[in-house]
């Protein structure tokens, strides 16, 4: 499962090539040719207003905000640092530029220019959740209570401060806490979602139903995550009650026919219900919706096997292996099937 504000990438892969499809973007009077950055209307009329006033720094920000938004990250991340060098006194330039590395995985250049963020403005709240949140990432909790302390020494009703004490807490296996915190942030903040979602897997975790009423709440919040309805088919799912699971994976992928994780959790259910053919419809869904599922190969190349498509089982088999060398349930699958062909 997954947590909304964590997003997983490949550091140093993905800046090259960021940095290659940027190569045009220029400094200074922002007369760039490329395209990109007047591939939206927001966009063209900020480049418009740059081409006016190159030297106006939060001209830069402001486009580099729009360019994060739309994905082009390294035209994002030359934005924010052409603003820091046309006005090095604005603490959210640096922040945003910690921002963008954290999320592409770079944590020391993220946690740097964080820490120039404080400097220029103690006072940064968001500056100091934004490190509290990399040493919950890096698994240093003294320092990230330290800077959420912090915050809450500042105002003690910060909704977001009480939401990553509730995580760190949750690292830590302590779930009366985490979920004692998690109840503070939405008291504080009842429009919190990512507090009720976690209150929801905490109690789904704790067997308790109250789970149900957080994973509806969270919903009804934003219908378009359907990762709650998700997480109440587990729920079922746990508890051996499947039917009710299936029809929560079935409203699911109705809501979202790219949600990899429901598909396959109705493939495993159909399996143990030796529904194979119908199981192996599910898991090659999950192959469609996302082509590196490793374990999506291995049970479809199951279902082949069950159904005897020898010849279909053993690819499965051979992508799953070659995908994944630690994986030992296809390399002793093929060995089974040696015997059989």
């Amino acid at each position: 499962m997954k947590i909304s504000w964590m997003r997983h990438f490949t550091l140093i892969i993905a800046l090259v090539l960021l940095a290659a499809c940027g190569g045009k973007h220029t400094d200074g009077a922002g007369a760039s040719e490329d395209p990109m950055l007047t591939s939206s209307p927001t966009l063209k009329s900020i480049t418009d207003e740059i081409h006016k006033s190159p030297k106006d720094a939060a001209l830069y920000f402001e486009r580099g905000r729009q360019l994060h938004k739309l994905r082009y990250d390294s035209l994002a991340l030359k934005d924010f640092k052409y603003a820091v060098s046309l006005d090095s006194s604005k603490s959210e330039y640096y922040s945003a530029i910690g921002d963008l590395l954290f999320e592409n995985k770079d944590i020391n250049g993220s946690l740097e220019w964080i820490q120039l963020a404080i400097r220029k403005n103690p006072e940064d709240r968001k500056a100091h959740l934004k490190i509290a949140k990399l040493f919950l990432y890096t698994g240093d909790h003294a320092r990230a209570f330290a800077e959420i302390n912090i915050v809450l020494r500042k105002n003690v009703y910060d909704p977001e401060a009480y939401f990553l004490k509730a995580m760190l807490y949750k690292d830590l296996k302590d779930t009366a806490r985490a979920i004692s915190n998690l109840q503070t942030a939405i008291q504080v903040s009842p429009e919190h979602r990512d507090a009720v979602v976690e209150l929801g897997l905490l109690y789904s975790a704790k067997n308790d139903s109250i789970a149900l009423r957080y994973l509806n709440n969270a919903f009804v919040m934003d219908s378009t995550d359907v990762f709650p309805i998700y997480a109440k088919g587990v729920y079922f799912q746990e508890r051996g009650d499947n039917e009710r699971a299936k029809a929560e994976y079935r409203r699911c992928i109705l809501a979202d026919r790219h949600f990899t994780d429901a598909y396959f959790n109705m493939g495993y259910i159909l399996l143990q219900q030796d529904s194979t053919a119908k199981a192996w419809r599910q898991f090659d869904m999950a192959i469609k919706t996302d082509p590196t599922n490793t374990t999506a190969y291995f049970n479809r190349g199951l279902c082949s096997e069950i159904m005897d498509s020898l010849s279909n089982a053993v690819a499965d088999y051979r992508t799953a292996a070659r995908m994944d060398t630690g994986y030992a349930a296809p390399r002793k699958a093929l060995q089974r099937l040696k015997q059989k062909m």
